[in-house]
């Protein structure tokens, strides 16, 4: 079994002692480390989640493009496209930013190729290793992000491991002048590394976290606590792709986020449907989808991307 960035164990994310270089490793557990979690309002409507984060948060931090996103949003439901970097090559990758933009995304995640993708399903990891050998490396996921010129806010997802080696002070710095509002470190749990997060904060990307159904209520007010943005609920334990339905407790999982903080919950892992992205709208802030779209991009090309896009996103926004 491995651990989660929840720090909790389940099946789909290796332990960081089984992954990270030693540079990582020495970063993160050659150190004591402690992180205080704050308690954010008890209960809200889901109607006020688009307002931002904790007063812990946000107080002496400049408005983020997510953060204005969500504010623009309103009462609306988010649709968040994941997209690997450099798939089917980095020109049609690409066309397919701006294609999901154009389309009716709300925002987009842009994946870092990794070869050891291991919380991800078939379709990712195909994606992943077609990109590789396209030859994305790092600092052409930045320079993909900066010719995107996006007009809505681009995360960066990636695993710990090609950051670190890139650098985290220069990664940060350059995916900010790239254009990126904020960053996801998938394999790493929150307050494992505090210089690491904080390097991210002051560079102003957005941190997003994400929360795991396992996650109990101590660690989930941990988690929470140093997250902006939004927080990624993990609808599901296992792997990334497409499922026949979304969870029948995602409604209960969404409040029991939202009663610790004020941040926008999103929802990916499984959905792949419209009707599977309007009923986790019903629940959450925001609907991620990766691998349905991914499968219409090498399939169908970017117009067949384009083409499900627009039928998520009219889904999404009801």
């Amino acid at each position: 079994m491995w651990r989660t960035s929840t720090d909790r164990w389940c099946a789909w994310s290796p332990p960081p002692t089984a992954r990270y270089s030693r540079r990582a490793r020495s970063s993160i557990f050659q150190r004591r480390t402690r992180t205080a979690a704050i308690r954010a309002p008890s209960s809200r409507s889901p109607t006020l989640s688009n307002t931002g984060s904790t007063s812990a948060t946000t107080l002496s931090e400049p408005a983020s493009s997510i953060k204005a996103r969500w504010r623009a949003l309103g009462t609306s439901r988010a649709l968040i496209p994941y997209l690997t970097a450099g798939f089917p090559d980095f020109t049609r990758s690409l066309e397919a930013i701006r294609a999901v933009a154009a389309a009716g995304a709300d925002f987009v995640e842009v994946g870092v190729p990794f070869s050891d993708p291991l919380a991800d399903g078939p379709t990712i990891q195909r994606t992943t290793q077609a990109a590789l050998e396209q030859g994305m490396t790092v600092p052409r996921v930045l320079e993909l992000v900066r010719k995107a010129d996006s007009p809505i806010p681009i995360i960066i997802m990636t695993y710990l491991n090609p950051v670190l080696s890139f650098g985290m002070p220069r990664f940060v710095e350059a995916a900010r002048a790239a254009g990126a509002a904020g960053v996801l470190l998938t394999d790493l749990p929150a307050g494992a590394d505090p210089a690491v997060e904080q390097t991210v904060r002051d560079s102003a990307l957005d941190l997003i976290r994400l929360v795991a159904p396992t996650t109990d209520d101590r660690r989930l007010e941990t988690a929470v606590s140093g997250a902006t943005g939004f927080v990624y609920l993990i609808s599901r334990l296992g792997v990334t792709g497409a499922r026949d339905t979304v969870p029948a407790d995602l409604d209960a999982q969404v409040r029991r986020i939202r009663a610790v903080t004020r941040l926008p919950v999103a929802v990916g892992f499984g959905i792949s449907t419209p009707a599977q992205a309007a009923a986790a709208a019903r629940a959450a802030d925001g609907v991620v989808v990766g691998s349905a779209l991914l499968d219409a991009l090498a399939q169908d090309g970017v117009a067949g991307l384009e083409r499900l896009t627009r039928d998520l996103a009219a889904a999404v926004h009801g």
